[in-house]
């Protein structure tokens, strides 16, 4: 078993793994992003990965801003910051070593150096994956707190322009960073405002890589099977997609050399992404949940859940979106349901239903919207949130996915055993023309009440029930 490092990548090589061949010494860290995790690992560092080896001399420093990031921080730091990528789908596991990121500093409760990485005048980009509800302004938020910090230590050092590049998965996400980081900037000088203005671009970008949580099962498989010890390897699927606004202050790796998509149509990918990928997750997740299923690849498997999923797509979702031109929505949603067929990614359950009181509004209610406009169907949609009640009624605290603004959606939701439509008082996630629809009420009671009697799969049967 080979320990992965720097010094030991030949010995990989020889295990017939592909590794870095280019000097890593000669990438400049030119990215610093925040919030390392498995997401980042397996998307924008593995396509600078490949400009790297294409000759491009972009690296990537982590920050880690949060206590949680400290792990992270340790095992990179033992591994020269390099770790292993395995694309794993139902033909087998392969992995590659990558090398883009060269350094990552923990900077939990240390603003100072925190400002003095993002002031450093060779930076260019500062990427951010703080997940969906990692922009809300609801209460105090130390991360874009610390961000605006930092960006006026850049603004007071003179330093050249900056992109602020969102790879999280919302609807235009760079929009969402620029807001909050310029609602707080106001709060404390208008100077720093002026200049995020004139300084510094926020480029929207859709990115999309199922990325399940990493196992042991997973680093034993790699000890086991391949012969590297890496303390935290990323498995994901082979599929992936970056579709990005070309807006950069200050440069940016060669990225459409190796798959990147640059356009103004970021929009309407996003919207191809959130209503056909992200709310199939969501549709499904805590209905399965509910179910005892505990992988996606299992529950496609079950033909009431594929059933509600394609009329979900096809009479839903896919009548509200605008089609790309050679690009038509039913091949992307075709492709969604391939995806979810892979057995060998495993992408749990469990994963899915993770904060979805931020997952919702984007992913789900603006089809419900669309569709109330015009008098559609809504009854998938019913079912996927009365389902999503039912879950955070009915599972206990101890088992329940992490939702860090869902306190509010589960005390509702205990009150919905009773009277359904208490749910819908729930206003951070159902809009007003959502909750004034009696056409949408009808169908969330009604699905509700499905739910109580036939259970999750005999709730999907109803509706597919012939009429």
């Amino acid at each position: 078993m080979t320990r992965l490092s720097e010094g030991n990548l030949p010995a990989i090589a020889a295990l017939g793994v592909e590794v870095p061949v280019y000097e890593r010494r000669a990438l400049l860290p030119r990215i610093l992003h925040v919030g390392v995790g498995g997401f980042h690992r397996a998307h924008m560092a593995v396509y600078t990965d490949e400009t790297a080896a294409a000759g491009d001399t972009w690296g990537i420093r982590g920050a880690g801003l949060l206590e949680a990031d400290t792990r992270m921080a340790e095992v990179l730091r033992e591994q020269d910051y390099l770790y292993t990528v395995v694309e794993r789908d139902s033909n087998g596991s392969r992995p590659r070593v990558v090398g883009s990121i060269v350094d990552h500093a923990l900077v939990a409760g240390d603003e100072t150096t925190f400002s003095r990485l993002v002031a450093d005048p060779h930076l260019a980009i500062l990427s951010l994956t703080i997940t969906e509800g990692g922009y809300s302004l609801a209460t105090r938020n130390d991360t874009i707190e610390s961000v605006v910090s930092a960006l006026e230590a850049r603004r007071r050092a003179g330093s050249r322009p900056l992109t602020v590049l969102s790879c999280d998965n919302l609807p235009a996400n760079g929009d969402v960073a620029r807001r909050a980081i310029t609602t707080v900037a106001a709060r404390r000088s208008g100077e720093l405002t002026e200049w995020l203005e004139a300084e510094c671009t926020f480029p929207n970008s859709m990115v999309d890589r199922i990325t399940p949580q990493t196992k042991d099962t997973d680093r034993e498989w790699l000890r086991d099977q391949v012969g590297i010890d890496d303390r935290w390897p990323v498995v994901c699927e082979p599929f992936r997609q970056w579709v990005l606004e070309d807006r950069f202050a200050a440069g940016r790796p060669v990225w459409e050399e190796v798959g990147v998509l640059f356009t103004d149509r970021v929009h309407d990918w996003e919207l191809y992404k959130l209503r056909l990928l992200n709310a199939s997750h969501s549709c499904m997740a805590y209905l399965t949940a509910l179910a005892g299923i505990v992988y996606v690849d299992e529950a496609i498997a079950v033909p009431a859940v594929r059933g509600y999923l394609e009329q979900f797509l096809q009479a839903e979702a896919i009548p509200t979106l605008a089609a790309i031109p050679g690009h038509p929505p039913d091949e992307y949603a075709a492709t969604v349901l391939a995806r979810f067929e892979n057995t060998g990614v495993r992408d749990q359950i469990a994963r899915l239903c993770i904060d979805g009181t931020a997952k919702f509004p984007s992913f789900v209610i603006p089809t419900v919207e669309a569709q109330l406009a015009g008098d559609g169907p809504v009854v998938c949609a019913a079912l996927a949130l009365a389902g999503w009640s039912r879950y955070l009624a009915t599972v206990p605290d101890d088992v329940r996915a992490a939702d860090p603004h869902g306190e509010r959606a589960a005390a509702l939701a205990v009150e919905a055993l009773d009277e359904p439509l208490r749910f819908l008082e729930l206003d951070e996630v159902f809009t007003a023309p959502v909750r004034a629809s009696a056409h949408f009420r009808d169908a969330f009671a009604e699905a509700s009440r499905r739910l109580a009697s036939d259970g999750p799969l005999g709730a999907m049967e109803k509706i597919l029930a012939p009429k």
